[in-house]
């Protein structure tokens, strides 16, 4: 730096010293004002947008990928690219540690390194456009980290490729370009007439980084959408949710209020006595942390197998929480059980209204009868997952569920009426259902409704085919 233009800079700063502020109070009062806005939007954030909740953590879930937060999301992905560079990529620690060290030892020095007396951005082109590339590129990776994950082998080869390209390939090569036209042409940053190449390599190649991500974005889109988990949040939403999943683990051996002492119809258990869960020797005597365990671990010399995925069943531990807090609150006298969580298992029938699958009797299948009939159980292979299933499945499929046919078996096993075989008399086919306690009356007058009237699917089929007395319609007394 030649004595004319310390000079220059010298005047300037005093001229820029004479016109300064103090940092007591005028930097400190504008600091306390940005922090206020700052406050003030987290606030907001929390209140409108919040957190999505997540399922507890199970450390023996070995289904679960774990993933950092989203501000490391773009080291997350470089990794994963890194990794398809032959040769190092096989060497990780070059990308974990010593990459990411590397950038942040030149963050921590820049200051020391960079000995120019010029600040203007005009004067920084090398600076800016380097910066402006990496800052991309981390914005794109967070991008890519964030998409779902390539269906099938093919898919995620191609996948890792373009995104290879536009989120490592590209952006080495620009700055590989640019740090060498610094290194031996610095004039190309310096004089003004030459400035628009360093730019126009970075805009070029930003452009080919962006239209790459947007390749990959849109093939992503085409992915199957990965299974969302609920998350019960609210006492009532768990209570409901531990119902539901009761309903389908624990309902073929303990009924559906818990109060089976002798299991039937439940191949390898006919017979076995229980102690009902919904007692007091079972609701006062285990804590919850046990009660977890024994859904978790199951009793397998008493032939309750394991529920927990720990222990290869099918419960997370959230789910499992879930059914311990059901019975609980619907069970235990010293809980009190909230209003909310009281609402009937579907809606009550007019007089002349057809009930449908979706509205009436999904909600009473699911409670009742999905335990025994899904796969894997012994059904006479008579699936009641979905509509579909409960119409055309079956090994008695053309007379399980007859429409207009009072006679169907499902109607006669509801009713307490058990199938005979025809050609043994004395042995039943199909026993009554379900085994262990029996369907309230409603919800076998539901039943009859629906099958009686053509098993309409949804709401709407439904309403076309009831005849619900109006005000107008109505005899006078």
């Amino acid at each position: 730096m030649n004595d004319e233009t310390k000079q220059k800079i010298n005047e300037r700063y005093q001229k820029e010293l004479g016109r300064g502020e103090f940092f007591w109070p005028d930097s400190i009062f504008k600091d306390l004002i940005v922090s206020l806005g700052i406050f003030i939007v987290l606030v907001l954030l929390a209140t409108f947008i919040g957190v999505a909740p997540e399922a507890k953590a199970d450390p023996a879930d070995t289904s679960y990928l774990p993933r950092p937060e989203w501000y490391f999301l773009f080291l997350f992905k470089f990794l994963t690219l890194y990794g398809q560079i032959p040769v190092i990529g096989r060497i990780e620690w070059l990308a974990a540690v010593l990459i990411p060290g590397i950038g942040i030892a030149l963050l921590t020095f820049l200051p020391l390194l960079d000995k120019s007396p010029y600040r203007h951005y005009s004067r920084r082109i090398f600076a800016l456009v380097f910066m402006a590339v990496v800052v991309l590129d981390i914005i794109l990776l967070t991008v890519m980290a964030s998409l779902p994950a390539a269906p099938n082998a093919q898919e995620l080869e191609i996948s890792t490729r373009l995104q290879a390209t536009g989120g490592l390939w590209i952006p080495l090569a620009v700055l590989a370009l640019l740090a060498a036209l610094f290194i031996f042409r610095r004039d190309v940053y310096r004089e003004s007439t030459r400035r628009s190449l360093p730019i126009w390599i970075t805009v070029a190649g930003s452009l080919a980084m962006v239209a790459m991500t947007v390749v990959v974005s849109a093939r992503a889109a085409a992915y199957p959408k990965p299974e969302e988990v609920e998350v019960a949040s609210t006492l009532v939403d768990q209570i409901f949710a531990g119902q539901d999943l009761y309903s389908v683990q624990c309902v073929e051996c303990h009924g559906d209020d818990g109060s089976v002492a002798v299991i039937e119809g439940v191949e390898g258990l006919e017979g076995e006595e229980i102690t009902p869960i919904n007692s007091r020797d079972v609701l006062y005597t285990i804590t919850d942390s046990a009660m977890y365990e024994v859904i978790a671990y199951g009793r397998p010399n008493a032939g309750m197998t394991p529920f927990g995925k720990t222990y290869g069943g099918e419960l997370s531990k959230s789910e499992i929480d879930y059914i311990v807090i059901f019975m609980r609150y619907m069970w235990d006298d010293r809980f009190e059980l909230p209003p909310e969580a009281l609402k009937p298992l579907f809606p009550r029938l007019a007089d002349g209204e057809v009930p449908s699958y979706d509205v009436h009797i999904a909600p009473i299948v699911k409670r009742y009868c999905i335990s025994c009939h899904r796969e894997g159980k012994e059904n006479n292979n008579y699936l009641m997952t979905s509509y579909e299933e409960v119409l055309t499945t079956g090994d008695n499929v053309e007379n399980n569920i007859i429409a207009g046919d009072e006679n169907s078996y499902l109607l006669q096993v509801i009713q307490d009426t058990p199938i005979m075989d025809p050609e043994k008399p004395d042995e039943e086919m199909i026993g009554v259902m379900p085994p262990s306690g029996h369907l309230k009356p409603d919800a076998i007058e539901a039943f009859i409704r629906w099958v009686m009237n053509g098993m309409p699917e949804t709401a709407e089929d439904a309403a076309e085919l009831s005849v619900v007395p109006t005000p107008e319609t109505t005899p006078a007394p």
